[in-house]
């Protein structure tokens, strides 16, 4: 068989001159401003032109662009050899759908058409669901292919937040960290807008559930450590509590710390820029004498087994690895609200 990978991603922009395209690219997502049209194509205009400046600054520390491309097309490689080589009567091709800057997914698709898959497997670079991400990324495939007519069955991977392989490549880059009993972990993932949450979306659940089985794994019964949520943006009370507070909390505590990201898989200016030099700087504005970050997962040798058993094991339809239902019935976005809830 021919089978085909096809791995979402955020994106981000090639050139400073790409980052006001990028963020409006962003803003004009249904699933992150609601708004209709033409009312959301304003906002988003006038949100990217306002923050473009502040953008440009951040990539302007990455050397004028984001990494996350090269980082990901690494990724992609990776995978692709290691589905090769466990599975050599297949032909496989891995390919990169950013939402929000090139390759975006209609370019993934004309790869793709070249191949000529048998089969196609949607994997997301997002370990936990949310309608903003993984959800939005989907709906972008599937208008993407429809409009090529590239009709082909299609399997999508929902999510994989408490994949035993995923939680032990996590737990393998923080264990050489906490043997210090003043030390505190700050697992740090991108945070959402409250009401995102509140009407329905998972993905809060799924990262605290990501922490809990990681925390389960390192098997360190009086480790020191918070979920905490970063990247916050616009005048909307966020879920919390914010890694900022957190960082000044541990300065008060007299704590070392050690963030982790634990909901990012690549490096990009969330981990590059805001972890690595605006929180390590509160950090020693606030006292703080030893502050690591843990890098992102990326080509970590249990990360690619996770997302190749992902890919061997995924079912129809839209479902999270191993394919039963994880989130509890209240959340009425997860994408698989009308499978059998697991237990």
């Amino acid at each position: 068989m021919k089978r085909a990978v096809v791995l979402f991603n955020l994106g981000g922009p090639d050139a400073l001159s790409s980052v006001q395209p990028f963020l409006f690219n962003l803003f004009n997502d249904r699933a992150i401003i609601g708004l209709p049209q033409p009312l959301r194509w304003l906002v988003a205009k006038l949100i990217s032109s306002r923050r473009a400046p502040v953008a440009q600054e951040i990539y302007g520390h990455l050397g004028g662009k984001s990494p996350l491309l090269e980082l990901t097309q690494a990724q992609a490689k990776a995978l692709e050899t290691r589905l090769s080589d466990a599975n050599p009567d297949d032909s496989f091709k891995v390919v990169i759908a950013m939402r929000y800057w090139h390759p975006f997914a209609h370019e993934a698709v004309a790869e793709l058409q070249a191949f000529g898959p048998d089969e196609v497997t949607l994997l997301p670079l997002y370990p936990q669901f949310s309608t903003t991400t993984i959800g939005s990324s989907v709906l972008d495939w599937h208008k993407a292919a429809k409009a090529a007519g590239f009709a082909v069955h299609t399997r999508t991977v929902c999510c994989y937040p408490t994949d035993p392989i995923f939680v032990a490549a996590h737990a393998d880059t923080l264990r050489g960290h906490i043997g210090d009993p003043t030390v505190r972990v700050l697992f740090s993932a991108h945070g959402l807008p409250k009401r995102v949450v509140e009407r329905g979306d998972p993905y809060q659940w799924q990262v605290e559930q990501t922490v809990a089985a990681t925390v389960a794994a390192l098997d360190t019964p009086d480790l020191d450590y918070v979920t905490c949520y970063q990247s916050r943006v616009g005048p909307l009370e966020w879920i919390g509590p914010s890694t900022e507070d957190e960082i000044a909390r541990a300065g008060q505590d007299g704590k070392s710390l050690v963030i982790v990201p634990i909901a990012f898989v690549s490096e990009h200016s969330e981990t590059l820029v805001e972890l690595d030099i605006e929180y390590r700087e509160l950090a020693e504005e606030v006292g703080i004498t030893s502050y690591t970050r843990v890098p992102a997962l990326g080509t970590h040798e249990s990360y690619m087994a996770a997302l190749a058993k992902a890919v061997q094991g995924a079912g129809d339809g839209i479902a999270p690895v191993g394919g039963k239902r994880v989130c509890p019935r209240g959340f009425g976005e997860c994408p698989c609200r009308d499978a059998i809830a697991q237990g």
